[in-house]
């Protein structure tokens, strides 16, 4: 149990100094390109290139960072007025909705990186296939965090709603009934 919360805490921090470092980059290649246009009149040929390539895989990373923060949007009109145990069953249903969509989508872009592997692109010289392993990558952590979303929803159901949750749930009863937003 603890070395998976290490590897975890792990694969959290690689994910998140890779997303940084990488929009750190691409604002510097972007920022270099705006001065060498407009002050100098000359152009990097590679940066736009470069900066796309980068805002794709902060994109599918970001996705898994998403999930592990619970910051995607969710339609809640329907679990909201469920019972605790009905709403947890609910998330289940859209994490393996969301869990067999990331694994089709990982199946295709490996196949993609695997097909497209001589193909370079024009600017930065690089494989085509780095720009697809962005897809792989993304949809293979996001298939990580629903399993773990997965196995949360069942361990939550089988434990009840903690004191938290109860605590949580009243507020926003009350603020509803005062005339407030929940």
């Amino acid at each position: 149990m603890k070395t998976r919360k290490s590897v975890i805490a792990a694969l959290n921090k690689i994910e998140e100094i890779t997303i940084i470092t990488m929009f750190s980059i691409m604002v510097i290649v972007i920022f270099a390109q705006v001065i060498m246009r407009y002050v100098f009149n000359n152009s990097l040929y590679w940066s736009e290139e470069l900066g796309k390539f980068l805002f794709v895989w902060i994109s599918w990373l970001g996705i898994s960072l998403g999930e592990r923060e619970g910051e995607h949007i969710k339609i809640t009109m329907l679990t909201d007025r469920l019972s605790f145990k009905k709403a947890h069953v609910f998330n289940i249903i859209s994490s393996l909705t969301v869990l067999v969509i990331c694994l089709i989508t990982f199946y295709f872009s490996s196949s993609l990186v695997m097909s497209q592997w001589t193909t370079k692109y024009a600017g930065i010289h690089i494989s085509i296939s780095w720009g697809y392993l962005a897809v792989a990558v993304g949809t293979g952590l996001m298939s990580i965090r629903s399993v773990a979303a997965i196995m949360k929803s069942f361990k939550t159901i089988k434990e009840g709603p903690s004191e938290t949750e109860g605590e949580v749930a009243l507020q926003e009863e009350m603020n509803i009934e005062k005339g407030g937003e929940a």
